[in-house]
């Protein structure tokens, strides 16, 4: 089927069209791109959708998501074409599905990817084959080293014999060469938080021969002590000769860049994602319990909880560690608030924090308890299935976001955990929220680096191939986008609103989104990585590669851009 898009600016990483363009798809690529209403393309369209007043832009891709198994539900996939997202990147964080059968992520992280709908085994070929013609939208697999050291070592705690190490490379190896994207870390979760930077290194080392990123969950919760994570990263860099990308990023704007300006110095070649917002999410039992406790089988850890004596142990010997930590705090009871709580009898509870929890629950009951009972109390009635957003300790002002989402080394990721009746607004926000703070409100980007944030610097990091660029022979993954009022309603207090501006996105050539509703196609693909990454350069985009994509291109525009290209449009109109 051919569809011509007609009136439509055209805006990638090359820049931003200095008058209208009528764009031709043929099948799943674009065919030509030619000024508009010149009539070169107007035979042969089955189809024409009038972009007058939109901008036509690459699809966006979202770096880190937590989709991989919610991507074949039709409100997620709605939630995140409403946003302009195309295609999406899973297996973060060190635990996903493949390799083995899926039931080590499916408990562990019951309340952040939740249980997959179809996999049962066959390793990263088999979960990316899952996504053929089945979506919507695209999707791309990191292999995660935690589940990639559970199939090795199951539940120890021990460093990785050399015997151990050579299976786990081994396994590594097998999921790039079934097309991954890179390896993924997760620190600060178990089994990953017990491999030593050595181990890390040596999983790194096929990620390296095969070109692929290593992609990073950092050690130490973030925030003020992001400085130990990063020198961890350089250090596997160093001994792996790997590329690495940073994990969701969450810090002051000055140690995110500080440190970023440190890898460079150090001649790392880094990358990282961000959303923007401040606060973070995950399952509550990371922050709150001991890694020695939650490495054990759920059932263990709740036998365990409903122990009096350890609840006093925990209470007296592990709680005061929380209250010095970096990311939470003596006030980390007003900290977290609760997204997904797996017990019907505490449904009351989601959008309370675990202080305002405690109270009411004390209230119900007539008898007091306190922050940390309450939290063991929900962590035993779900099984462990609750997950929080995560306040920080310095808030983050829009304009320190935008300095943190504006660096050359940023790619837009949303880090969105689909599961919940409270979620974190990330999960439908982040990308609207960004091209409206940006490029409208802050006016830190143009519309051609805003495309570099959210689409091509993704495609070249991980290898997307004929991604990321409204480019003639480029596979049409397009989006349509209202630049005066495209945004996010999502927040804090009513998270599951869904992105304005947005209506019309293509996958593949095919209409996944018109009229800002989902049209039941399903072209969407699993994403294998390319042998080389063609996408294009934008100023500070780390020289990501480069070549004209369309020659009527004009200087970038930051904020409105309406006034800058209606004025031909209106032209033209008058001479027809």
């Amino acid at each position: 089927m051919s569809i011509l898009i007609r009136n439509v600016v055209v805006v990638d990483a090359d820049g931003i069209g200095a008058a209208a363009s009528d764009v031709l798809i043929d099948g799943e690529r674009i065919a030509r791109i030619a000024p508009a209403r010149s009539g070169a393309l107007e035979s042969g369209a089955g189809r024409v959708i009038d972009g007058r007043g939109r901008l036509l832009m690459p699809g966006f891709i979202d770096a880190h998501a937590h989709a991989d198994g919610a991507l074949f539900d039709p409100e997620v996939q709605l939630a995140l074409l409403r946003q302009g997202v195309t295609t999406v990147i899973g297996g973060q964080d060190g635990v996903g599905y493949p390799p083995g059968d899926g039931t080590y992520a499916t408990e562990y992280f019951a309340a952040i990817n939740g249980p997959h709908p179809s996999y049962r085994g066959g390793g990263v070929a088999a979960m990316l084959a899952a996504y053929d013609d089945a979506t919507a939208l695209n999707a791309g697999m990191l292999v995660p080293a935690g589940t990639v050291r559970f199939e090795v070592m199951g539940r120890s705690t021990d460093a990785a014999s050399p015997a151990e190490l050579d299976r786990m490379r081994t396994l590594v190896a097998d999921g790039l060469g079934d097309g991954a994207l890179g390896l993924s870390t997760g620190l600060d979760y178990v089994p990953g938080l017990f491999a030593g930077t050595d181990e890390l290194a040596a999983l790194a080392e096929p990620v390296a021969e095969a070109g692929a990123v290593y992609v990073s969950h950092m050690r130490g919760g973030y925030e003020a002590n992001s400085a130990a994570g990063i020198a961890e990263l350089a250090a596997i860099a160093r001994a792996s000769g790997a590329r690495v990308h940073v994990s969701h990023f969450h810090a002051e704007p000055h140690l995110v860049t500080g440190l970023l300006a440190e890898l460079d110095r150090d001649g790392v070649d880094a990358t990282f994602d961000a959303y923007p917002y401040s606060r973070g999410c995950s399952i509550l039992a990371m922050p709150i319990l001991p890694a020695s406790l939650t490495v054990r089988e759920a059932t263990e850890v709740i036998a365990e909880l409903l122990d009096p004596a350890v609840r006093e142990a925990l209470r007296e010997e592990w709680f005061p560690t929380i209250a010095g930590s970096a990311s939470l705090g003596p006030g980390w009871p007003s900290m977290l608030t609760l997204a997904h709580v797996a017990a019907p009898e505490y449904d009351w509870a989601h959008g309370l924090t675990i202080e305002q929890g405690a109270a009411e629950a004390s209230a119900r009951s007539g008898a007091s308890i306190d922050a940390i009972d309450f939290a063991l109390d929900l962590l035993v009635a779900a099984r462990l299935e609750v997950n929080v957003v995560m306040a920080v300790q310095v808030e983050r002002s829009d304009a320190g976001l935008a300095e943190i989402l504006s660096h050359p080394a940023a790619i837009a990721g949303s880090d969105g955990i689909f599961i919940g009746r409270w979620p974190h607004p990330r999960a439908r926000g982040s990308f609207s929220r960004s091209l409206a703070m940006l490029v409208r409100e802050q006016t830190v980007l143009g519309w051609a680096d805003a495309a570099a944030l959210v689409s091509a610097r993704a495609s070249a990091r991980f290898g997307l191939g004929d991604r990321g660029a409204v480019r003639e022979g480029y596979v049409a993954d397009l989006v349509l986008v209202d630049p005066d009022i495209v945004g996010s309603t999502a927040s804090y207090d009513e998270p599951l609103g869904l992105g304005v501006g947005i209506d019309d996105v293509l996958v593949a050539g095919v209409p996944v989104l018109a009229g800002g509703e989902l049209t039941g196609a399903t072209p969407g693909r699993g994403i294998r990585r390319a042998a080389a990454a063609t996408a294009p350069a934008t100023a500070g985009s780390a020289g990501l590669g480069s070549g004209p994509l369309v020659s009527h291109r004009t200087a970038d525009i930051r904020g409105p851009v309406r006034d800058e290209w209606s004025r031909g449009i209106e032209q033209e109109e008058e001479e027809v």
